[in-house]
């Protein structure tokens, strides 16, 4: 009698975790019935046409084919603040239940490690999806600037632009000015790099520091190979392959303590294109989205979107990316106080 009562006992049990059929477990069903027929916001944290909308977009095309129930995947551009806005917006104001998540700032999960004002969010509670790229960081200008080489940005002055305190190009215009005596003048307020560019090719900026290489290529590589724009400086944990000539932010640090300051600095580019959605959505579609966005970008015709429009698509996972967080919010406060100073956020 007791075996019969376990026999049926276990085929109850077997019987719930795959009443969808075989193979296939009920939290997937829900999933998928959650989904199915609903639409799913990716909101960008910058205008149309940078590079953070390029890749933001890329990955919409794809990603509702690999959630469960296969939602309609709409992109919305949200500027304002260097992208702190999104930060804030997905951190406080967003849906938890899976139905939005977003793009900001690589350099923004660093925010309140540093201090920065309105960053009253923990980046480590963000629900996060994976970084679609590992990139350098790079300061181009144009030609009409007279800036060429990195040591004409040590002898001469010109003007960069900015998104907002605490954006890549905010951070990076300080840390070459601040660390390093590059004489960069930032000109910020400006909603995106698309912008920028503009007042780049009108003469009205000399520059731009904070833009990834992915971007520079993708959007603007016959310009660099015209000779129109030139990049002067790269800035990452480790020089680009193709850029091994170029000096490297790291490289350029004067002494240990230097060197600490800029690692700390420089790391978020190793998570160059995060994607995020809010703290505590349920975990079953946590799991549904960040197995979504790795499978979209293993797809054959996103890899070769990405090769057609020139940038890099590569993932960093989810467990990854948390990882490196974990490393930023161990930095020591001296360390992240003083890096805030120079980086100005």
């Amino acid at each position: 009698m007791w075996r019969r009562l376990l026999e049926l006992s276990l085929a109850g049990i077997c019987g719930l975790l795959f009443a969808t059929g075989v193979g296939t477990p009920v939290w997937a069903d829900d999933v998928a019935n959650f989904y199915a027929g609903k639409t799913v916001t990716v909101v960008i944290g910058f205008s149309a046409g940078g590079g953070y909308d390029l890749y933001a977009r890329l990955l919409a095309r794809y990603l509702g084919k690999y959630i469960p129930g296969h939602p309609t995947i709409i992109p919305q551009n949200m500027p304002g603040a260097g992208s702190l806005k999104v930060a804030k917006y997905l951190y406080e104001i967003a849906p938890k239940n899976g139905t939005v998540f977003g793009i900001f700032s690589r350099t923004m999960p660093l925010a309140p490690v540093v201090g920065l004002e309105g960053a009253t969010f923990d980046s480590r509670k963000f629900t996060w999806l994976g970084s679609m790229a590992k990139d350098v960081t790079m300061c181009i200008t144009s030609e009409k600037s007279g800036i060429r080489t990195w040591n004409d940005a040590l002898a001469t002055d010109f003007s960069v632009g900015g998104e907002g305190q605490g954006s890549d190009p905010d951070v990076f215009a300080n840390v070459v000015k601040n660390v390093f005596g590059a004489k960069a003048n930032l000109v910020t307020g400006y909603p995106g790099t698309a912008e920028m560019i503009l007042a780049v090719e009108r003469g009205e900026l000399g520059g731009i520091c904070g833009v990834s290489y992915s971007t520079v290529i993708g959007r603007w590589g016959d310009q660099l190979a015209q000779g129109k724009l030139h990049i002067i400086v790269q800035g990452g944990l480790e020089k680009h392959p193709q850029l091994s000539d170029l000096p490297n932010m790291l490289d350029l640090a004067s002494d240990g303590h230097q060197k600490a300051l800029m690692r700390l600095i420089l790391a978020p580019q190793a998570m160059a294109r995060p994607f995020a959605a809010p703290p505590d959505i349920p975990a079953d579609r946590a799991k549904a989205l960040r197995d979504a966005f790795a499978a979209a970008l293993k797809d054959p015709e996103l890899i070769a979107e990405a090769l057609q429009q020139k940038i890099d698509v590569g993932l960093m996972s989810a467990t990854q990316l948390q990882s490196l967080l974990e490393e930023l919010y161990r930095a020591p406060k001296e360390t992240a106080v003083e890096a805030a100073k120079i980086s100005g956020f």
